[in-house]
């Protein structure tokens, strides 16, 4: 873990692991209740607001460090954002959180997303399937226009099975 947790803190995140749904343990996420693993969502500017069953919805803030020389922010992380939302928003449709695997991934880049500007990004998971489940989200800037767009279709990562 990249985030130093307290003992009690990891066994209330287990707990959280094997009680919650998919779209619970997403919450919990939100909630500060689960320490973070990981350092990628600092790093692109991710902040994970809100998740029900089948929608998540992500604040989004760009930094400099994620654009190109042309100064706009690199389609890797817009792709990178959309992965994360399709994925949080086929794991909230599960019983139990699950990590998704992603098949594949179309991306729609519309407008420029500029650093140092909040965006939405709203995952919606269409398709629950048990083995394979579809997945799109959306980038919208402060005025509500679209950015980006992406569908992907995802499969749960079989080694967090339980």
């Amino acid at each position: 873990m990249s985030v130093d947790a307290s003992a009690a803190a990891l066994q209330e995140a287990a707990e959280l692991w094997n009680t919650l749904s998919g779209a619970g343990f997403i919450q919990a996420m939100v909630d500060r209740r689960v320490p973070e693993i990981s350092d990628i969502s600092d790093y692109i500017g991710q902040d994970v607001r809100a998740a029900e069953p089948g929608r998540v919805e992500i604040a989004w803030s760009p930094a400099d460090k994620l654009c190109n020389p042309g100064g706009t922010v690199h389609g890797g992380y817009i792709a990178m954002i959309l992965d994360n939302a399709v994925c949080l928003a086929a794991s909230s449709t599960c019983e139990h959180f699950m990590p998704m695997l992603t098949l594949n991934l179309n991306v729609d880049y519309l407008r420029a997303v500029q650093s140092g500007q909040t965006y939405t990004v709203t995952g919606t998971c269409l398709h629950p399937g048990g083995t394979r489940m579809v997945s799109n989200a959306l980038i919208t800037d402060t005025a509500g226009r679209p950015v980006a767009q992406a569908s992907a279709s995802v499969i749960p990562n079989k080694a967090f099975a339980r």
